[in-house]
């Protein structure tokens, strides 16, 4: 839809321009800008792309965010890699597009700002695409199975086990649990199965950043190491995602802790 408002079109969605040829110039009717812009909004709300990340694209990726450290060159260098490999996947998708990718690293280390950034070139170039959080995901498919509820589990699952793009954000997020378990299992062995692309991303890692083994304090109290992915996700997901996904790993530490309490600001 037009803008009702829109100067240039009145409303109509259409305005007209000069066109220039060998005959002469003539005044033909194009679509308006306006209108244009409308159908790039519903394109990303088609796909699921929340308002506040709508903005997100390669060129607003800060790959310079850190300094002040022995180590920022090097986390730097991180998120200019990740950015680079994922630039490479949408550009030249689906050519030669047989695994989908997974971006493990820190809270705040930009992994939704670089999906996102993938998901919304490619669906503006025409490719379908959803994207889910993953807590909301599971969420929506229990709600389908309240009897007030006025969905189904077929209808919250089909389109994302039949999406061509699939972004699954914030992977392990929620407390496992079997049937947590048992429905991601589900989702990504189908996908995988009818070669369907999955872009997925995760605050956990294969190692955890911490010790191996509980840190002893003086007190003798144990802290528990840090959950790896494969704890939250069980193992047989883990081997899944390795098939059908590259992985992507920004060693950085968490933007948002680390930057934004010493008073930065930029995008994440």
């Amino acid at each position: 839809m037009a803008r009702p408002d829109c100067p240039r079109c009145g409303g109509t969605g259409w305005k007209t321009v000069e066109d220039r040829s060998s005959s002469g110039t003539a005044r033909v009717a194009v679509r308006c800008d306006c209108s244009l812009a409308d159908r790039t909004t519903q394109a990303l709300t088609r796909a699921r792309i929340p308002a506040r990340y709508q903005h997100c694209d390669f060129e607003n990726f800060d790959t310079g965010l850190y300094d002040g450290d022995p180590q920022a060159p090097a986390w730097n260098r991180s998120l200019d890699q990740a950015k680079l490999i994922l630039e490479s996947f949408a550009r030249d998708y689906p050519a030669g597009t047989s695994a989908g990718l997974l971006l493990m690293g820190p809270c705040g280390a930009g992994k939704t700002h670089l999906v996102i950034s993938v998901l919304k070139q490619l669906v503006l170039r025409g490719h379908a695409g959803l994207f889910y959080d993953y807590r909301e995901l599971l969420k929506q498919i229990q709600d389908s199975y309240n009897p007030v509820s006025q969905s189904t589990e077929l209808e919250v699952l089909d389109p994302v086990l039949e999406a061509e793009l699939l972004v699954l954000d914030d992977l392990g997020s929620s407390k496992p649990s079997p049937w947590a378990l048992e429905t991601v299992g589900h989702i990504l062995n189908t996908r995988y199965n009818k070669s369907r692309i999955t872009l997925v991303t995760t605050n956990y890692l294969d190692t955890p950043p911490s010790s191996s083994e509980p840190v002893r304090l003086p007190s003798r109290q144990a802290v528990p190491r840090e959950d790896t992915l494969t704890d939250r996700v069980g193992q047989r997901i883990r081997s899944r995602l390795y098939e059908m996904c590259r992985t992507v790993e920004l060693i950085v530490p968490d933007y948002r802790k680390e930057v934004r309490q010493a008073g930065r600001v930029g995008l994440r």
